[in-house]
């Protein structure tokens, strides 16, 4: 039997859909490309004959010509994948249309099936979703198409006019700055609209054929058996839980109370995530026996339970067992910097910039009533920058070369300026090398992970994944060696077997990247090399591993007395503002010299509570700490935002950072008046000095205002404070009031036998104990429809359906409602080997990849419900 791959059912379900892709121009959106890059769906793409492939969000004119060689005598059609709502995608879909006036023809592929998107709150679609979409995607654009129709002038062509659609729901557009940019680039470019307008409305009556299909298969796999959602579709992006008291952030579940949920409302993210696994596992021939832990999990088992149906039965389908966690039963693990070289990736090396922005969702649906408006992940298509290797004076390659093509091209197309208009090569070289911003060598040549990049058949992430960081980047190290040798290139390079180091990689990246046929033969091990390069770089290895110092003290503290683990935090919090003043003090601030910012004293601060509640329950009635304790740690973050206001840009701040600088520099230009004036001579003063006498009253109420202003300031700051402690306090509680953990079958008490760092995650100590038969308080499962018959029907005759184990299946899929990391993948790929169950399956998945920036975002950040609560 074949083994289970993500990926390779990826790739199937495009193929499947080749008839409607062949011959046409792809609009894919910013989810939709990034699950694509994971899969390597490019070249499938084009092997299956689309024509050309673009961005849905920042489509441009230009996108018009961009098969004008094709030699195919077909009618042009538009095909368009979307991981979003198709209300969400509407005004994009829209304005692609209005650019290509000569199509008649638009199939539309959604990730979100038809059921999601008439179940989904405040939805303007019904249970028919998708025949009601396509009538009225035709209807606006054929009311778009008579509106511009009425004036053929290029001044009068403006769109922001025209659509102005009847309220359906949709989202409309804002400004023609935002939404259509390129529209009007050049004089050509505007003449070839203005023809296709002219030319389509003498076809006005032939109307424009609309499809839409459900396409379930957009999701990004880092190997065949590890994958996560799209940062920018609608699945990621919907929020998990509603504001209230059980409630951390949107972007996550809320705590596993075990109490019944008020009323049948459920959020959007379980309901999306809930179809998704439902279609994933149909479209992998998977017959899931569905168990859940967490009581968002078991919502989203219920959602699954009612969709399965008796038609299900008479296909032949492998049985797997699926099982589905809330992250809140397990938020110290994202947190903390583990010992694994994925996650440094991602957490060393910049992202690319969302397509689209929380100004641009103005009106979208995904802004429900009740729910949070500003839920965004971080984008997983980390850019590499291979220009800073690679830019080297020894390099062969001319990475400018690649500019002049562009401006050459770009001077041809705009065929209306005359030749003395156009920017010579020379000038445009020069001014680039010259004026580059930081980011150039970024945009300029980067590279980025792609899953399907194999070496001898062994994908390079799956690889990873299942190594500690120094094994990791020796086996990147082994890789260059094999390629150097396939390449026949030598290179000397003194290196000792068992390590790798900056110093072994990075002439080993030169050599096989010098020239231009072995970089496009090898770019795959290429940027992941350069990729590890840079997450073993001192400025980025110093800050991860002090981090992981600052964690293995908070938990050898944890295991000895508040008191200890309380004036380890206070210091992280007196050292991170004293190396802040210091760093404004000499000009630069160099976070990445080991040093640990504010915002990483306070991640600390967070692990250290989570820590304590797990290991000091009873303490206190909120705080596992005492109010000594406590105090001392208040006053910390008070002194440290007071001393250095800027480096504190937290939620929970809003409003009250411009105060604080401004009183900051008041302080520092009143100390210098008082030093200058310690240099004035008794021999200095005159007669003219006297002029001021009599003003003390005048003096004592300035002062007063000052003082006054000053309490009042910081009595506001304290408040603020409060509240954070307040949170923190309900982090301290996650063991006492998740339901799972009440009974210490999963506390970290264990951690602390030997070395106290060893201690293992939630999925390492679940699939320990579901693999070895034990039982798991908390864990659910959702008997099928045919379970349900025969427990209510056919039971009394003796015919009951025994409950089945986890341990039972042979595939076993996991997924973490909120999002995993890089060390949980690993851990559980441990507990799978230690179990010594080689034959079974294991597949891990879930909502987002997480760093510890991300779970300090979700928790205290912008994307928290704290500051938002009275908690």
């Amino acid at each position: 039997m074949a083994l289970v791959d993500v990926t390779k059912s990826c790739l199937d379900s495009i193929r499947q859909i080749s008839e409607h892709i062949e011959g046409c121009t792809l609009y894919l959106d910013a989810g939709s490309t990034e699950s694509f890059q994971f899969i390597g769906a490019f070249p499938v793409l084009l092997d299956l004959g689309v024509c050309s492939i673009c961005s849905l969000e920042n489509m441009c004119s230009l996108d018009v010509v961009v098969d004008w060689n094709s030699e195919s005598d077909t009618v042009k059609k538009i095909v368009v994948i979307t991981s979003r709502l198709l209300s969400d995608a509407h005004r994009y879909i829209l304005r692609c249309l209005s650019t290509h006036q000569d199509i008649r023809r638009c199939t539309i592929f959604t990730s979100i099936s038809e059921m999601a998107h008439s179940s989904y709150p405040d939805s303007p679609l019904g249970p028919d979703a998708f025949r009601e979409y396509e009538s009225l995607l035709v209807q606006d654009y054929e009311e778009l198409v008579k509106k511009s129709s009425k004036s053929t002038e290029p001044k009068d062509n403006n769109l922001q006019e025209n659509l102005t659609f009847e309220d359906e729901g949709w989202s409309q557009l804002t400004s023609i700055e935002e939404d259509i940019p390129h529209l009007e680039a050049s004089s050509s470019g505007r003449d070839l609209y203005d023809n296709n307008l002219i030319g389509c409305t003498e076809d006005v009556q032939k109307k424009l054929v609309v499809s839409v299909h459900h396409f379930p298969m957009i999701l990004c796999p880092f190997s065949p058996r590890v994958f996560v959602l799209p940062s920018e579709g609608s699945i990621a992006e919907a929020y998990l839980s509603a504001e209230h008291e059980d409630s951390l952030s949107p972007g996550l579940p809320p705590l596993s109370t075990g109490l019944p949920s008020d009323g049948d409302d459920f959020p959007p993210g379980a309901t999306l995530t809930a179809h998704f696994l439902y279609h994933l596992a149909a479209k992998m021939d998977l017959k899931m026996e569905i168990f859940s832990l967490g009581d968002l999990s078991k919502t989203v088992g219920k959602i699954l339970m009612d969709m399965s149906s008796l038609y299900d039965v008479g296909r032949r389908k492998r049985s797997a067992g699926l099982l589905i966690i809330d992250r809140t039963l397990d938020l110290l693990t994202p947190c903390c910097h583990g010992d694994s070289l994925v996650d440094r990736m991602f957490s060393s090396l910049p992202r690319r910039e969302r397509a689209t922005s929380s100004t641009q969702m103005k009106g979208s649906q995904t802004q429900l009533k009740h729910g949070p408006s500003n839920l965004q992940r971080a984008p997983l298509d980390i850019q590499i920058p291979l220009q800073k290797i690679l830019s080297e004076e020894d390099c062969e390659i001319d990475h400018f070369r690649l500019l002049e093509s562009i401006e050459a091209f770009l001077c041809a197309w705009d065929s209306s300026k005359s030749a003395s208009e156009i920017v010579d090569l020379t000038n445009f070289r020069s001014k680039v090398n010259n004026e580059r911003s930081p980011h150039s060598d970024i945009e300029l040549f980067s590279g980025s992970f792609v899953s399907t990049e194999n070496f001898r058949g062994t994908p390079y992430l799956e690889a990873l994944l299942d190594r500690r960081t120094k094994d990791g980047a020796v086996l990147v190290k082994k890789w260059l060696q094999e390629s150097l040798r396939r390449e026949n290139v030598s290179v000397n390079v003194k290196t000792r077997p068992g390590f790798a180091t900056k110093s072994d990689l990075q002439p080993m990246i030169k050599a096989l990247a010098k020239s231009q046929p072995s970089l496009m033969k090898n770019k795959g091990i290429i940027q992941l090399a350069v990729a590890a390069l840079v997450a073993l770089d001192e400025s980025h290895s110093a800050r991860w591993d002090a981090f992981i110092s600052a964690e293995k003290i908070l938990s050898s503290c944890a295991g000895d007395t508040t008191q200890s683990l309380a004036a380890q935090i206070v210091d992280l919090v007196n050292k991170s503002a004293l190396m802040g003043s210091d760093g404004e003090k000499n000009g630069k601030m160099k976070p990445s010299q080991g040093v640990l910012s504010f915002q990483g004293a306070l991640l600390l601060t967070v692990i250290g509570y989570i820590l304590a509640g797990e290991n000091f329950p009873t303490s206190g009635l909120d705080s596992p700490f005492s109010w000594q304790e406590e105090h001392l740690l208040k006053e910390a973050i008070v002194d440290a935002i007071l001393e250095k206001p800027s480096i504190a840009k937290l939620k929970f701040l809003h409003g009250l950072t411009e105060d604080l600088e401004a009183n900051l520099n008041r302080m520092r230009s009143e100390e210098t008046k008082e030093m200058s004036s310690d240099h004035l001579q008794i021999d200095d003063f005159d007669d003219d000095q006297w002029g001021s006498w009599g003003d003390e009253d005048a003096d004592t109420n300035n002062n007063k205002e000052k003082v006054y202003g000053d309490m009042q300031l910081k009595l506001e700051l304290h408040d603020r404070v409060d509240s954070l402690f307040r949170f923190l306090h309900k982090l301290s509680s996650l063991k006492r009031r998740n339901l799972p953990f009440r009974d210490g079958t999963f506390a970290s008490e264990s951690n602390f036998s030997g070395d106290p760092y060893t201690g293992k995650g939630l999925l390492y100590k679940l699939l320990t104990r579901v693999l070895g038969k034990y039982d798991v308080p908390g864990l659910e499962y959702h008997s099928s429809t045919v379970g349900r018959l025969f427990k209510s029907g056919f039971g009394r005759f003796g015919l009951g359906q025994a409950k089945p184990s986890l341990a039972d299946q042979n595939v076993i899929l996991i997924f973490v409602i909120g999002g995993i990391n890089g060390l949980e993948v690993r851990e559980a790929q441990e507990a799978l080997s230690e179990s010594g169950r080689p034959d079974i399956e294991l597949i891990i998945g879930g909502t987002t990849f997480l760093t510890p920036d991300d779970m300090l975002d979700l928790l205290i950040g912008n994307s928290s419900y704290f500051g938002s609560l009275n908690l």
